[in-house]
């Protein structure tokens, strides 16, 4: 399994901009290879919020079909002269490779 994050910290008040940005559909979603897209939000912070999105795919092979695509490719044209909403601080993008994938009992069932 090969894993990509990115931590996008924003001004208080502005995680829900983008979740909505992430959270909407995608040429990603029918991507083979694709496992899930998790979203995730840290507001404990009094100065801003973190969201951290975490996207599993089958193979880091699968993750580079994605890369090169033509709908990735033409997404980042069409921002490229585009500037970053003003209420993101920093991104961080990480990739990984899964090493172990240990599976609680309520792995079958879960549902959020």
């Amino acid at each position: 399994m090969f894993i990509q994050t990115r931590t996008i910290v924003v001004e208080k008040g502005n995680s829900d901009k983008v979740v909505s940005r992430f959270s909407g559909e995608s040429p990603l979603d029918n991507m083979e290879g694709l496992i899930d897209i998790s979203i995730m939000v840290n507001r404990k912070s009094k100065e801003h919020e973190e969201v951290v999105v975490v996207i599993r795919w089958e193979s880091q092979d699968a993750w580079k079909n994605w890369e090169k695509s033509d709908a990735h490719i033409q997404g980042h044209r069409d921002k490229k002269s585009q500037q970053p909403p003003s209420y993101i601080i920093s991104t961080v993008v990480n990739m990984y490779d899964a090493e172990i994938v240990k599976r609680g009992k309520a792995f079958p069932t879960f549902n959020l």
